[in-house]
């Protein structure tokens, strides 16, 4: 493997990486690259893409002289939009090639432009057929009693219009410890779930991991989850029933989210129909546990 010597910077939730030496990309990695940009970025990288090639055989144009007939000496306007045309394969018959040159150049680019639409148009239909979870978590944790024991809970909500299913539920805990041959070790802890699947997931739960006897939280403050640097991950695994694929989720939690003697606020409200009602509004809402 070649060393890099520029970092690739790599995200996990609210973690970041700095890869040293990690290898170069290769050609496969820039397509994940390009699917993992947020529409608004998206856009402007087809769009700098898009006047790039223009820009680039606008100049092809200028440089051949008069190899396209009818186009006034030396304007670059109508050289780009010309460009433009034949790029799209529009062609509205007003300039053409005139030399072999211009010929030559204009085959290029309308080899280029049916490259360009096919990849662009690839690239939006895979992100527009792509499942997404929406998943929202609650941005803290809580650590209160429950049923007369303590445990420690994460609020979790579907935002999608439709019910998922087969969700499956996950919780880590990671933290800093010593070991015998001297310093610190990084130790991760798959935490019990009082439910790890669910057939239905509609709308909005809560995890709950109970502290006992053999749960690595037994007996923890938040002292003691600072000192040794805790961090949380929860992850969620579900199936999206109109894009029938599975989808998942993940959120982590620094130990300066964990909230003791604090408790979830109620959002299920009962109507006498039956139906529930849940107020997403106060998902994140904490309240001080009895």
């Amino acid at each position: 493997m070649k060393k890099n010597p520029a970092p690739l910077h790599v995200r996990a939730g609210k973690m970041q990486f700095l890869r040293h030496n990690a290898g170069h990309t290769r050609w496969r990695d820039i397509y994940r690259t390009v699917l993992a940009l947020s529409w608004p970025r998206f856009g402007l990288l087809v769009l700098g893409s898009y006047l790039g090639i223009n820009l680039t055989f606008a100049s092809a144009y200028l440089l051949g002289g008069a190899c396209i007939a009818e186009m006034p000496a030396g304007s670059f306007s109508s050289a780009f939009f010309y460009s433009v045309q034949t790029l799209s394969t529009v062609g509205f018959g007003h300039l053409y090639p005139a030399t072999l040159y211009g010929d030559i150049i204009t085959t290029l680019e309308i080899v280029m432009g049916m490259f360009f639409t096919a990849v662009v148009t690839g690239l939006i239909f895979v992100r527009f057929s792509r499942p997404v979870a929406r998943i929202l978590f609650s941005d803290s944790m809580v650590i209160s009693p429950f049923d007369g024991k303590p445990c420690l809970q994460v609020r979790v909500a579907n935002l999608q219009p439709q019910a998922m299913v087969e969700a499956e539920f996950r919780l880590m805990m990671i933290r800093n410890e010593k070991v015998q041959e001297g310093g610190d070790f990084r130790r991760f802890y798959t935490l019990k779930l009082d439910f790890e699947r669910l057939i239905l997931f509609p709308s909005a739960l809560t995890i709950r991991h109970f502290i006992d006897e053999s749960s690595p939280l037994h007996g923890v403050t938040a002292e003691q989850l600072a000192e040794t640097g805790a961090r949380f991950m929860c992850s969620i695994v579900c199936i999206d029933t109109v894009i029938p694929a599975p989808v998942q989720s993940l959120m982590d939690y620094a130990w300066q989210d964990v909230r003791f003697s604090r408790r979830f606020a109620e959002i299920y409200t009962e109507h006498p129909d039956g139906s529930l009602e849940v107020d997403y509004g106060r998902l994140h809402e904490t309240e001080p546990a009895a």
